[in-house]
């Protein structure tokens, strides 16, 4: 598994890795992280074309799925712990 590039992004790490004829698309937010995989094949300007698929809309939608974990690692502390 090799990096190939990195997204700036202000509320996310967002690394683009590839891997046995996969696109590994890694967001991380803090200790949390969103992994999705893209065969190569699927895409028809390579590494490009996972640039076109990160738009704002999916990032919003990773964003609110951040906050969902966080709430639900929270909870699920809290009640281990209290």
């Amino acid at each position: 598994m090799r990096i190939i590039a990195e997204l700036p992004h202000p509320d996310f790490k967002i690394s683009i890795l590839s891997m046995n004829q996969k696109f590994i698309i890694k967001i991380e937010r803090g200790t949390f992280e969103q992994i999705y995989k893209v065969p190569e094949i699927d895409l028809t300007d390579g590494v490009n074309s996972v640039f076109e698929i990160l738009d704002e809309a999916f990032l919003k939608t990773v964003g609110e799925r951040f906050q969902a974990m966080h709430k639900d690692f929270k909870d699920t502390y809290f009640r281990y712990n209290y």
